[in-house]
């Protein structure tokens, strides 16, 4: 059962997390997750929550999304981002 990573990113230090997101991609692709929305515009249509930079990624499971998540790549990836971004996540089960 798919399920999806969606995450509400407030970048502090645009030039430092650019090294995050050169390594994050590669650890999505290497456990099997894909963009589904990175950082688009949008429009609040109910309610007042207003993302800064929204991301969602897809996945085969919730165990590949964790093991994505728990990776050495992607640690190194929140290394990087440290100082640079606030980043609010939450891995949804889909149907």
């Amino acid at each position: 059962m798919a399920a999806y990573l969606v995450v509400d990113i407030d970048v502090t230090d645009p030039a430092q997390f650019e090294e995050y997101k050169k390594l994050a991609p590669a650890a999505i692709d290497k456990y099997g997750g894909r963009y589904l929305i990175r950082g688009g515009a949008y429009e609040a249509i109910e309610g007042d929550w207003k993302p800064q930079r929204l991301t969602v990624v897809e996945f085969e499971s919730m165990e590949k999304a964790k093991a994505f998540y728990n990776s050495p790549e992607y640690q190194l990836a929140i290394k990087a981002r440290k100082g640079a971004a606030n980043m609010n996540m939450l891995l949804v089960q889909g149907i």
